[in-house]
């Protein structure tokens, strides 16, 4: 006998060779008829698959959030049965879930079009309602290969060839199709459900390389209900009006062009809002850290001491003198980082206990390579700004520096209205310096300031931990953050480093008189201030609020005779601080109006011969048709108090 334990703790043996479905049928008829797959010591599983041993078992229900990935994966096996059911003699290739959704590659003579998607989905829909069973079969290498080469199909020949001779071949079937596949899959098609739809079709190398042929990718969403895949859909209508690409076209706020690949041609507008966001962030930083700035292209023997020229050197520009004949003909980098520079900056002069934490930060601009296809506006550049700082400090002072750090982490994302925060502790990856002595305790202190995060943010914060996803050097924090759509930006880490100080020689003079090492730990807020202003144009779908803003308000006249008031209200909201432009184009109001909020800008102060005669304002704000009175001392006091930054309040 087998000994199964359920998630009670409960335990009940078994013949060896049952299956979930038995376990499933032999605890109700309602769970039999449920359930689309098992958790076998927390693997997800065929629910046909034989047990042959004691194991912990959970049987999955379709409304079970593992289940969501299985729905994708039978979605993609059904799309390629329709397209070939569709289109005869198409070969498919590879087909896996993603973030989201799934996708398949095929080779087809004729690229699919947009126009194709419906009739597939249609096809799809009969398939589902078909119910065809899923199931699986493992066969050899060999006739694998031959029945694969017999129907045409060159790909899946190569895919048998790359599977590694120690694991088996599996097959999967649905009714009179089937395919190369490594499984699990749910009990039948009809457990899909109707939540789904097809994306788009793009163009894709066979395995992602630039040498080999072009196919066509299908990309599919699917959801677990109707509800779901509504909301998704949702998301990326209002994603699409967010922009920040378009919205920075729409308020004049930057560029890019080809001259200049992945990096930003700042416009007078949007280089305010950058600068803003920095003054923003010098302001938080000022009472603990000291800002520095180092240089921007250093010597490779530098970056050969740190361990990036032998980790990223792929990822890195490198420079050299025009003059061969010089005696400068050296190779040198452009920064990808900080850290080096802020070492040799602690490194100079004799540092004490007493000096430790020394908190050095700088908004440095690095580079780093990007493949032209991966970069996107400001989310994904070759040129950006880091609001980056490095902490030395002793080991007995590491969690109170990761804790206040948290703490500022927290407070300026509060300031910028995001308050679902998901904090992510990544451990030791298996390519690393170090020894595990240095990882074991290192990720000890991390994991007891996880849990004090979590415990001390009422509820606010979430943790996860994520194991083999640290810095080659130490292990990490991740502060991932949901806008106002749902979507989740990963922004800021701290990351933990005993490694870079030591390589460099760096130390202090201890209380015993003895040299010691620092930690080291890499924070980031921001991140990249590019991205960060990206993800707050689309957040705030360009309304920003009124401190932030890079234009704040437009004075327009109804007439021309109200103009003199006008630049006496444009000057007066100028001496009170507020970044003011005036229109006294001979337009009408509405048409002021209508292109100044397509420019985003919050707040439009109307003036006409009675608001001149009263000293009075009609206040227009963004996204509202109405217009509020106010007299021209109270505008001016109220506007001004609502631009001071929040932490200036």
């Amino acid at each position: 006998m087998i000994h199964l334990t359920f998630p009670d703790n409960s335990v009940r043996d078994y013949e060896p060779g049952v299956s979930g479905a038995d376990v499933a049928a032999g605890i109700s008829k309602s769970l039999a008829k449920k359930a689309v797959a098992i958790a076998l010591d927390g693997e997800l599983r065929d629910l046909s698959d034989p047990i042959q041993t004691d194991a912990q078992i959970e049987i999955v229900t379709r409304d079970d959030p593992r289940a969501l990935e299985l729905i994708r994966h039978d979605a993609a096996h059904v799309m390629a049965e329709a397209v070939q059911e569709l289109w005869p003699g198409t070969q498919v290739t590879i087909g896996p879930v993603i973030e989201n959704g799934f996708y398949y590659d095929f080779k087809k003579n004729e690229p699919f079009t947009p126009e194709d998607l419906p009739v597939i989905e249609k096809k799809m829909r009969e398939i589902i309602q078909r119910g065809a069973p899923f199931t699986k079969e493992v066969w050899t290498r060999d006739e694998a290969k031959k029945y694969f080469a017999e129907q045409g199909e060159a790909y899946k020949v190569e895919l048998v060839d790359a599977i590694p001779q120690d694991q088996e071949i599996k097959i999967y079937r649905q009714g009179g199709w089937l395919d190369l596949c490594r499984g699990p899959h749910m009990a039948s098609t009809k457990q899909i459900g109707d939540a789904f739809k097809l994306m788009k079709v793009a163009g894709a190398y066979w395995r992602g390389d630039s040498n080999n042929e072009m196919l066509t990718r299908i990309y599919g969403t699917a959801w677990s209900s109707d509800k779901e895949l509504k909301n998704y859909l949702h998301m990326l209508e209002e994603a699409e009006k967010r922009d920040h690409r378009k919205l920075g076209r729409e308020m004049d706020l930057f560029h890019f062009q080809e001259e200049g690949p992945g990096v930003v041609f700042w416009h007078p507008k949007g280089w305010s809002l950058f600068q803003k966001l920095v003054a923003y962030m010098r302001r938080r930083l000022e009472d603990d850290y000291d800002e520095v700035n180092a240089p921007q292209v250093l010597h490779t023997s530098l970056w050969e001491t740190s361990g990036h020229w032998g980790w990223y050197k792929d990822n890195m520009f490198s420079v050299q003198c025009a003059d061969p004949d010089s005696e400068d003909d050296r190779v040198f980098a452009l920064k990808p980082m900080n850290c080096p520079g802020h070492v040799q900056i602690f490194k100079h002069g004799l540092k004490s206990y007493r000096d430790l934490p020394l908190r050095l930060a700088e908004f440095g601009v690095v580079h780093r390579y990007e493949p032209s296809g991966a970069m996107h506006g400001l989310m994904r550049v070759r040129g950006f700004t880091q609001d980056d700082a490095h902490v030395f400090c002793t080991d007995e002072q590491l969690a109170a520096e990761c804790l206040k750090i948290n703490e500022l982490i927290l407070s300026v994302y509060e300031d910028f209205g995001f308050n679902e925060i998901v904090v992510k502790l990544s451990t030791r990856p298996e390519k690393r310096v170090g020894s595990d002595e240095l990882w074991d305790h290192a990720e000890a202190v991390m994991e007891d300031v996880l849990k004090q995060i979590e415990a001390e943010s009422g509820g606010r914060v979430k943790t996860e931990i994520f194991p083999g996803e640290g810095a080659f050097y130490g292990p990490k924090f991740e502060y991932t953050l949901r806008d106002a759509i749902g979507r989740e930006w990963q922004c800021g880490t701290t990351q933990v480093d005993f490694n870079l100080p030591e390589r460099f020689g760096a130390f202090y003079v201890d209380r015993d008189g003895e040299k010691k090492t620092p930690v080291m730990v890499h924070r980031a807020i921001c991140g990249s201030m590019e991205r960060f202003l990206g993800i707050l144009i689309e957040n705030f779908a360009g309304h920003f609020p009124l401190w932030l803003a890079p234009q704040q308000v437009v004075v327009a006249t109804i007439t021309s005779e109200a103009d003199d008031y006008g630049r006496e209200v444009a000057e007066q909201l100028k001496a009170a601080g507020l970044s003011v432009t005036t229109d006294f184009r001979n337009e009408k109001i509405n048409y002021k109006v209508r292109e100044h909020s397509l420019a985003k800008v919050p707040v439009i102060v109307v003036c006409g011969m009675r608001e001149a005669e009263e000293r009075s304002v009609n206040i227009r704000r963004l996204g509202s048709k109405h217009q509020t009175p106010m007299s021209l001392d109270d505008a001016i006091s109220s506007l001004k108090e609502e631009a001071i930054p929040p932490d200036l309040r």
